[in-house]
């Protein structure tokens, strides 16, 4: 909660900068702030206040995000990611529960293994939720996590606006940051990346609470944020070290901003206390830190690679502000159409018309306030950001004032785009999507968004029902993909696998190695991953977010892996040739290959393989045929 203190502060503080004018907008942000402090003291009738607003977010989040919740009876989205995930629960609370490093593994890709440093593992969350994975399933945590974190989300932003916006205003904030489509996406499809933008309202709540009051305890909680951010998701602890130097950049530098850098609050010990937090964000994160420091190569990616990411995720210019793909549930196919006539590569990378209006309408309500300026100017950034390298107007990229160089790596990237340049600083070249710096523009646009309804609220109330009305044709994300969905479980496929207690190793056909920068062999079901955390057989196939090309070379080395690889894409291996039939054998008994799973169906050159290389036909299930290992 903000107390009178901390709203008192006059128009040249940048991070406040609240107009001396006593707009009507200014005077019920006043008013709401001082209700706020005169209840500081009935701690039991805030906390009731501030529960009844998580649990009204949390209720809208699950109405806009239908029917996720019902896959807590027992469904996923039939992708690898949530597979992935599921595996990366369970894979933390047992790693927590054998007092071991959860930071690499031999449990997929095996035996080869992966470094997980750098992978969408979100330790923090793992641990957190191991009550629920160990009672219910690491699937059922995965599902919680999607249903709450959109109302969390909006709870977090909400906590944030209030340092400037009166109730109604910082509410809509918060519905408008965590309700969107490009938020809820994320919380249905990339779990990792919703977990991490909750941390950036937080942070820019620490950070503004810092700058107005500094002490050690606010420096160091505001570290402790962005070190536990970076447990969570390492492009998120960059996005939420952006939001704090947004911050505290002015305020620490000495002469921009005469009453920010004024009175006992020195520039000394404002660099100790920013060093402070970052001792501590070091401290907190220092496990994942350690790890990526040894797992460093997992960056190495190819740089023609990372080039073309570059280039293609980003967000073409008309997307961004076009009308949510959400309004198609409604039966607006037409207007979700506009959409997709530009990149379309991930996510949902646009603030729709909603939001987009009452932003620009905020912006102008409150044009003589000093931060509105500033959410402006940070909004404007951030989208400036998201675009890539590339202009984008349709499909077809455009690069005004091209340059190329090792970055580019044979593709023409604009000079005037800052992602071209941020890409460039050192550590930085692996955020391989410019269009995950959305959320970061979503923020400001949110703010100021809340500010045109706290003006709409003071001077025409009614148009509040039809920014509303408009606001929910946009807000959430409920369709299921093309993949649709998938079970939690097969009892049935794995019952045998989970009643051998041998350890062995366990091969999925198809058979593949996915990686965010490099992959091997074809897509792999993701059922597999989900299966392997009930049966606790280590797992040939795996997908991990950065994998080192050495680990692909690895694996591309097993005879039995590179063979069975040919043979699942329909072409012959050992078939004619006895001496490599016994060569892929001998490796499949080396690596302790104690079951196949074929998801597709047999072809006759993959039945010849398998019982060349020593495996029998066992069962069949759920579509899957199982392949037993018939020893020495």
């Amino acid at each position: 909660m903000s107390s009178g203190r901390l709203t008192s502060r006059g128009p040249d503080d940048a991070a406040t900068g609240p107009a001396a004018q006593a707009s009507p907008a200014a005077q019920a942000s006043r008013g709401a702030h001082a209700d706020e402090a005169a209840r500081a003291g009935l701690p039991g009738r805030a906390v009731a206040v501030h529960l009844a607003i998580v649990l009204g977010y949390t209720a809208a989040g699950i109405a806009v995000t239908w029917p996720r919740v019902t896959y807590l009876a027992g469904r996923l989205p039939n992708t690898r990611d949530q597979a992935s995930y599921v595996w990366d629960m369970w894979w933390v609370a047992r790693q927590v529960t054998h007092a071991a490093s959860p930071f690499t593994t031999h449990h997929i890709i095996a035996p080869v293994g992966a470094p997980l440093a750098y992978h969408a593992l979100m330790p923090l969350i793992g641990v957190l939720m191991m009550p629920v994975t160990f009672t219910a399933g690491a699937a059922v945590s995965v599902n919680i996590l999607s249903v709450l974190l959109p109302g969390l989300l909006c709870y977090a932003m909400y906590r944030a606006a209030r340092l400037w916006l009166p109730v109604g205003g910082a509410l809509a904030s918060g519905a408008l940051f965590g309700l969107s489509s490009m938020v809820t996406w994320r919380a249905w499809f990339h779990l990792n990346l919703a977990a991490g933008l909750l941390f950036l309202p937080i942070t820019l709540e620490a950070a503004v609470r810092l700058r107005r009051d500094p002490g050690r305890g606010r420096a160091a909680l505001l570290g402790l944020i962005i070190g536990l951010c970076l447990l969570v998701d390492s492009e998120g602890a960059i996005l939420a070290v952006i939001v704090a130097a947004v911050v505290l950049v002015p305020w620490l530098a000495p002469r921009l901003g005469r009453r920010a850098n004024a009175g006992r609050d020195t520039g000394p010990r404002k660099l100790r206390l920013a060093l402070l937090g970052a001792g501590v964000a070091l401290l907190a994160a220092s496990p994942q830190v350690i790890a990526m420091v040894q797992q460093a190569s997992a960056l190495a990616s190819k740089p023609a690679t990372l080039a073309e990411n570059y280039v293609s995720y980003g967000v073409a210019l008309p997307q961004m502000f076009a009308p949510s793909p959400r309004v198609a549930a409604f039966g607006l196919h037409g207007l979700a159409a506009i959409f997709y006539h530009g990149v379309t590569t991930e996510g949902m990378p646009t603030f729709g018309i909603t939001l987009t209006a009452l932003a620009l309408l905020g912006a102008i309500a409150a044009w003589r306030q000093r931060h509105a300026r500033i959410w402006l100017l940070l909004w404007a950034a951030g989208a400036l950001l998201a675009l890539g390298p590339v202009l984008y107007l349709g499909t077809r990229p455009y690069a005004p004032l091209p340059i190329h160089g090792s970055v580019a790596h044979g593709h023409a990237m604009s000079a005037l785009a800052p992602y071209t340049w941020f890409v460039r600083i050192p550590g930085m070249s692996g955020f391989r999507e410019a269009n995950r710096f959305t959320p970061l523009a979503l923020i400001p646009a949110a703010l100021l968004a809340g500010s045109a309804v706290s003006w709409l609220k003071a001077r025409f109330a009614p148009a509040l029902v039809l920014a509303a009305a408009l606001a929910v044709l946009e807000l959430g994300w409920s369709a299921e993909g093309p993949t649709g969905t998938m079970a939690a479980g097969l009892p049935a496929v794995d019952r045998a696998i989970a009643a051998d207690h041998s350890g062995s190793l366990v091969v999925d056909v198809p058979l593949g190695f996915r990686s965010g920068a490099g992959s091997l062999g074809l897509g792999f079901q993701p059922e597999a991953l989900v299966l392997a955390t009930f049966d606790g057989h280590p797992r040939a196939v795996g997908k991990v977010s950065r994998l080192p090309p050495q680990t692909l070379r690895a694996v591309a080395r097993h005879r039995f892996y590179a063979d069975l690889m040919r043979v699942q894409k329909g072409q012959a291996a050992g078939a004619v040739d006895p001496a490599a039939t016994a060569a892929a054998r001998a490796d499949a008994r080396r690596m302790h290959v104690g079951w196949v799973l074929v998801w597709q169906p047999v072809t006759p050159q993959l039945a010849r393989f398998l019982q060349q290389t020593g495996m029998r036909p066992d069962y069949r299930a759920d579509g899957v045929s199982v392949y037993r290992a018939t020893g020495p």
